[in-house]
C-alpha cells in the first residue's frame, strides 16, 4: 500500500511575516458586527478624493482588446514619468526606468537587482514594515540601525550607521518622508548617506513614495539631487499615496547604473507587464503633479495639526511632531501596544466607538524594541480625527494595562 506522505510549505512560506497594519482586522470586523463604529488609524488608506483626470481616464478607455503593456511600461507612461523627474531637477534616459506594479514591485525589483540570498542590506528602524517581508521573500538579510524618538527619528551619527557594515552589505535603504515616523531626512542626511554608500560600494534605495507630502519646506527633494551619489542610487517611487489611488497598482524604479536597470527589466519581462488601463490614466497628473500635490500636503499638515496637537494634551504620551507623510509615531503610557490595539477593538468602546491602530513593534526587525510604540495614519477627516483622539484620551484611562501615574 502507498501511503501519501505529507508534504510542506518552504520555509521561505513557514517564516513570511503578517501585516502589523492588517493583521488585527478580524478584531475590527468583529467589532463592527456588533455594531461599534471603528476609526482607522492603523493604515495609510487616503478618504481623499482620486483626481477626476485618473476616474476619467480609466472610464475614457475604449478598446475591443484590453491588451498587455510592454514589460518597461507603456511609451507614453514612461515619458510621463521622464516629465515628472524633470520638473523636479532630475533627468532620466528612457531607459533608466521601468513602470512598475505599486512601489511594492520596485522595492522587490531594487533588493533583486542589488542583493543575493544572503547578503545584506542596512535599514532604520522603526521601518517600513514591509521591508521586513520583502527580505524573507529575496532571502536577504535587513540589518537594523535603531532611531532615536528623542530625535525626532532623524539619521544618527555616520560612525553608527558605519560599524554595521560588513562584507555582505550591498545597500542602504530608506523612506523619506517616512512610514513611520513622518521623518523627513534633510539633505546633509542624505550627504551622509551618500558618503557612506560611496566610501564602502554601496548601493542607496531611495524609497520617495510620500516625496511631495512635506509641511515645511521642499517638495522636490531627491537623493538623485546629491551628485556625488547619483551613480549608485535607486529611487523607488508610487503615485498610490502622491495621487491618493492606492488601488491604481502603478509605481516606478529609476536609476542611472545600467547593471541595475539591465537587471530590473529582465525581472520586467518575467512578470509580463503592469496594468494597461491605470498607466493611461496616470500619465495627465504625472506631467502636471503640484496642481494635485500641492493641496493634499495642506490637507494633511491640517490634519497632522490635529492629532499632533492633541496628543500633546494627554498625560504620558510622547511624541515628536512629523514633518511630511500622513503618519505619525508615538509612545503611549502603556504595556504592550499590540494588547492596546486588540483590547481597543476587542473589550471597550466609547459610546459606541473605538479605533484601529497600528502596533509599534511590527515597524522594528529588532526584537522587543516598539512595545510602547503606536502608528497613527490620520487619513481622516478633521473632525474623525479630533473624536479618535477622544476615544483614545478616555482609552489610556481605562485600559487595564495603562501606567496609571501617567494617565490619571
Amino acid at each position: 500500500m502507498v501511503i501519501a506522505q505529507r508534504v510542506a510549505a518552504s520555509a521561505r512560506a513557514r517564516e513570511a511575516l503578517p501585516s502589523p497594519i492588517r493583521k488585527l482586522t478580524p478584531l475590527a470586523e468583529a467589532a463592527k458586527a456588533r455594531g461599534i463604529k471603528v476609526y482607522h488609524l492603523n493604515i495609510g488608506q487616503p478618504d481623499i478624493t482620486t483626481p477626476d483626470a485618473l476616474m476619467a481616464g480609466i472610464r475614457e478607455f475604449r478598446s475591443d482588446l484590453l491588451p498587455y503593456a510592454p514589460s518597461q511600461g507603456l511609451p507614453e507612461t514612461v515619458a510621463a514619468w521622464q516629465e515628472y523627474y524633470a520638473q523636479l531637477g532630475v533627468e532620466f534616459e528612457r531607459d533608466q526606468l521601468v513602470v512598475t506594479t505599486g512601489g511594492s514591485e520596485a522595492l522587490l525589483f531594487a533588493m533583486m537587482a542589488v542583493a543575493d540570498p544572503g547578503d545584506e542590506i542596512i535599514t532604520f528602524e522603526p521601518s517600513y514594515a514591509n521591508y521586513f517581508g520583502f527580505a524573507r521573500m529575496t532571502s536577504v538579510q535587513i540589518v537594523p540601525v535603531t532611531l532615536d524618538a528623542g530625535s525626532g527619528y532623524h539619521l544618527p551619527d555616520a560612525s553608527d550607521i558605519e560599524s554595521r557594515i560588513t562584507g555582505r552589505t550591498r545597500a542602504l535603504l530608506f523612506t523619506t518622508p517616512g512610514n513611520p515616523t513622518g521623518t523627513v531626512f534633510s539633505y546633509a542626511e542624505l550627504e551622509v548617506l551618500g558618503d557612506l554608500a560611496r566610501r564602502h560600494g554601496l548601493f542607496l534605495i531611495s524609497d520617495e513614495t510620500y516625496r511631495e507630502i512635506v509641511f515645511e519646506g521642499d517638495r522636490t527633494m531627491s537623493m538623485m539631487k546629491v551628485a556625488a551619489a547619483r551613480d549608485r542610487t535607486i529611487v523607488v517611487d508610487s503615485v498610490s499615496k502622491r495621487f491618493s489611488a492606492t488601488g491604481a497598482r502603478i509605481g516606478c524604479l529609476a536609476s542611472h547604473h545600467p547593471g541595475v536597470m539591465e537587471g530590473v527589466l529582465r525581472f520586467a519581462q518575467a512578470r509580463l507587464a503592469s496594468p494597461t488601463v491605470e498607466q493611461r490614466g496616470l500619465v495627465p497628473l504625472l506631467r502636471n503633479s503640484a496642481t494635485y500635490t500641492d493641496p493634499l500636503a495642506a490637507e494633511y499638515r491640517r490634519r497632522r495639526d490635529v492629532v499632533y496637537g492633541e496628543l500633546l494634551t494627554i498625560p504620558g504620551v510622547q511624541v515628536s511632531k512629523p514633518e511630511g507623510a500622513f503618519y505619525l509615531f508615538a509612545v503611549l503610557p502603556i504595556d504592550d501596544g499590540e494588547r492596546f490595539a486588540s483590547w481597543l477593538l476587542s473589550d471597550f468602546q466609547l459610546d459606541g466607538e473605538t479605533l484601529m491602530i497600528a502596533p509599534g513593534d511590527g515597524f522594528y526587525c529588532s526584537p522587543g524594541l516598539g512595545k510602547q510604540e503606536v502608528r497613527f495614519a490620520y487619513v481622516l477627516q478633521e473632525r474623525d480625527l479630533t473624536r479618535a483622539m477622544t476615544i483614545l484620551r478616555e482609552a489610556l484611562r481605562v485600559y487595564p494595562g495603562s501606567k496609571r501615574e501617567d494617565v490619571s
